[in-house]
Parts: structure tokens; C-alpha cells; sequence
């Protein structure tokens, strides 16, 4: 089902926004882009200082505006600067995924539908670690029991970017690190401020990629 339909019990004007932020993803930005359209309003797709010209491949496309940094500064401000657009337009719900082509689109429904039920929905990649490197499985699940006690929150997968905001999360919570530690930084925040934190088992792609 549509992502916006399944949304519907909590605003019947729902407009579904997805961030891609982007670094240096030539080979596989537009086929994510293509996808996440699927299923989503529109796309802001956030240039984090790329060389390799990834934005050329998704400049032309409806329904996606590109925000070029000037230079790479890191996914939290590259998010960041994403949640701030979307404010801007009113968007109900916002998704944020990877655009290295490990985060399926397909999933976005299921973020949206738990939306229905939490403020925050976190896709959830440690119920099947089959083809998960060992390095990733260890560093995620220490942040994510260091994590839990701290917010004194169950958090399955402190580490997946792949995740679903109410527009009302991002008017109240920022984050303020400029790299990869601002998406547990949101998680802190969002616990502090009580909104309520969902989780969605996902698979994830794992191929020749290096993990930034």
C-alpha cells in the first residue's frame, strides 16, 4: 500500500518527504532516488561536498530537489540541513535512508504504518546479521546496549540510518555532531524529550560498498 494511505490516521492532508543524503554515490544514487519515488511526495536529496558529480544523475528529476553543501561536512549536517527544508514545507512525515543502495525503499510503507503508533521508527537490521560484516554486528551492538541503558529504552539498532520522523520530532529535536554520531544522538534526544521510539526488522544489502 501507498505510504500515504497508511498514514491517514494521523493527518488526511499527508505529505511524505524522504532525505537521501549523498557522498561521492555516482553508481547507485539514481536507481535509489528512482525507487524511494515509489512511495514517497517528493525527495530532498542533500550533496554532502561529492567529486564524483552523483548529483548530475538525479538534477533533472521531478518530484526532487538537490541541496548541494560546499563541501563534506559530515551525515549529521547533511541530515540535518534536510530536516530543515522539510520544516520548512510542512511535511507530515519524513524518512531518512542511505544512498548506497544497502536501505530498500520497498520498506518505506512499513515505517509509515508504525508512524501510527510512534514518533520514531528505526529499521531494525540485527534480527538477521546472516550477512552482516562481524566488525558492524559488535560496533552496533555495543551502542546499542550502551545506548538503552541510557535512555533507559529498549534500542534494537542504534546505528541503522534507515528511519521514519513525525514532522513534530524535527520541529523539537536536533541534532547538533556533524558525522555519523548524530544518529544516536537523535535517539538521546528523542528519549529525553519522551517521544516514543518504534522498530522495524529490515534486511540490508551489503556488497562491494565501504562502509564510511
Amino acid at each position: 500500500e501507498d505510504g500515504k494511505v497508511l498514514l491517514n490516521s494521523l493527518n488526511q492532508n499527508t505529505k511524505i518527504c524522504a532525505i537521501i543524503p549523498f557522498y561521492n554515490e555516482k553508481d547507485f544514487l539514481f536507481d535509489v532516488v528512482k525507487e524511494t519515488l515509489n512511495f514517497v511526495d517528493n525527495v530532498i536529496a542533500v550533496n554532502d561536498g561529492s567529486t564524483d558529480g552523483s548529483e548530475e544523475t538525479i538534477i533533472n528529476m521531478e518530484r526532487v530537489q538537490v541541496i548541494s553543501l560546499s563541501h563534506n561536512y559530515g551525515k549529521g549536517f547533511a541530515l540535518q540541513t534536510g530536516f530543515n527544508e522539510c520544516i520548512k514545507h510542512n511535511y507530515t512525515a519524513v524518512i531518512t535512508l542511505d544512498a548506497d543502495k544497502q536501505h530498500e525503499p520497498a520498506y518505506i510503507p512499513n515505517f509509515i504504518f508504525l508512524l501510527n503508533s510512534f514518533d520514531v521508527v528505526i529499521g531494525n537490521r540485527l534480527n538477521n546479521t546472516k550477512d552482516m560484516p562481524i566488525q558492524r554486528i559488535l560496533s552496533n551492538a555495543i551502542t546499542s546496549l550502551l545506548l538503552t541503558l541510557k535512555t533507559g529504552k529498549k534500542i534494537m539498532d542504534s546505528q541503522c540510518g534507515y528511519r521514519a520522523y513525525k514532522s513534530d520530532v524535527l520541529k523539537r529535536v536536533k541534532s547538533f555532531s556533524s558525522g555519523y554520531e548524530a544518529e544516536s544522538e537523535m535517539i538521546i534526544y528523542c528519549s529525553r524529550a519522551n517521544f516514543t521510539i518504534g522498530f522495524v526488522n529490515i534486511s540490508t544489502i551489503y556488497g562491494d560498498e565501504k562502509s564510511k
